[in-house]
């Protein structure tokens, strides 16, 4: 059965050439090999103004730069997102994205007052890819997984997004390139499979 796919790719470096881009870009072709129908953004690419009051995130739209991003994860059965660990949890960047695109009244209702808003973007799922200077299990395990916890409870799963699965990948400085090109083989063989 053929996907769709919509690829995040959150490392905030615009130059590129980063493991984060190498792992979104295998995941996508992997995907289209299998005929997928497969839609990237990158988002160090976008220029979008971070949002800093409640009224402008509860009433106003998505910015114009957004808004194809909120068609892609609408028309979307899978979502990847890629991002690098920084001081305990995604780039600033990937989190304002967030908050611009995932609004009430698009990914989850407008709750009333003392109540939760209802999951509007139910019917999707979600991989969440983690690149990390330290050892994956550390980050896990010591730490709990504090932040992956957070984008998957808090916002994934708050708009309706399920089942979600990971990848993590530590000790990127430190690992050589045969390590690095079975990582890549891995996301390649999972965006074939759509997982």
């Amino acid at each position: 059965m053929t996907s769709r796919i919509f690829v995040i790719q959150g490392h905030p470096d615009p130059a590129g050439g980063r493991l984060c881009h190498a792992l979104a870009e295998a995941y996508a072709d992997g995907a289209e090999n299998a005929g997928h129908e497969v839609r990237r953004i990158d988002v160090a690419a976008l220029d979008f103004p971070l949002l800093r009051t409640k009224s402008g995130f509860e009433n106003d739209d998505a910015p114009p730069s957004l808004r194809p991003a909120q068609e892609a994860i609408a028309r979307a059965d899978h979502l990847v997102i890629v991002y690098p660990l920084w001081l305990g949890t995604m780039p600033a960047l990937l989190k304002g994205f967030f908050e611009q695109v995932l609004r009430p009244g698009f990914a989850f209702g407008q709750p009333a007052a003392g109540t939760m808003g209802k999951a509007m973007l139910r019917g999707r799922s979600a991989r969440i890819v983690i690149t990390m200077g330290m050892p994956a299990l550390i980050y896990r395990w010591y730490f709990r997984a504090h932040s992956l916890k957070s984008l998957e409870r808090n916002i994934l799963r708050f708009c309706g997004i399920g089942p979600i699965r990971e990848s993590l990948f530590g000790m990127v400085e430190a690992v050589g390139g045969a390590t690095r090109r079975r990582w890549l083989e891995e996301m390649r063989r999972l965006g074939g499979a759509a997982r």
